[in-house]
């Protein structure tokens, strides 16, 4: 098949140009297809939206390599001014040097931190848990303490006292 424009070359390249215009009378939308065949000449000069890649050669591709390695080692990664740990040293080592890393750092650990704890920000030893019953918790430990404290010492009113105000606490747990 030769080209529809210039009647001379045989045609590479195939377009197929897809409109679709409102009806006037509210029915559906028309749809129509317009083709055209074309030879490489011409498809080049009609300026075609997806126009065939240039072939690049092997020094082309060689200097592209040489400067986006160039660029990648302008890019000084960020560092933090406490420890001076850089985000390529953290990336080698896995581990951050102190608390001010996670805020030097944020925005290219957060898909990291998400993935590996569920969360963006720190959720507390127990997560999902409040203050008070945080606070609950650890007043329950500090009872069963004291409780075995009081049983071993024989010292049995105070461990009866314990004894409920551990179960009190408990209760409001389940509840």
């Amino acid at each position: 098949m030769n080209c529809e424009n210039c009647q001379k070359n045989e045609a590479t390249v195939h377009v197929t140009e897809i409109t679709q215009t409102d009806s006037s009378s509210g029915g559906p939308a028309e749809t129509s297809a317009i083709e055209q065949h074309l030879c490489d000449v011409c498809a080049q000069s009609m300026d075609l939206p997806h126009a065939a890649p240039v072939k690049k050669t092997k020094a082309d591709i060689w200097k592209l390599l040489q400067m986006s390695a160039h660029n990648t080692r302008k890019k000084a990664s960020p560092t933090c001014p406490d420890c001076g740990m850089s985000l390529d040293e953290f990336r080698k080592k896995g581990r951050l040097g102190c608390a001010r890393d996670y805020d030097v750092f944020k925005a290219h650990i957060g898909d990291l931190l998400e993935r590996v704890h569920g969360a963006r920000e720190h959720q507390g030893r127990i997560p999902g848990t409040t203050e008070a019953e945080l606070v609950r918790f650890q007043r329950m430990s500090e009872l069963r303490q004291r409780l075995e404290a009081a049983v071993r010492d024989e010292a049995y009113e105070n461990a009866a006292r314990l004894r409920d105000e551990l179960k009190a606490l408990e209760q409001t747990a389940s509840e």
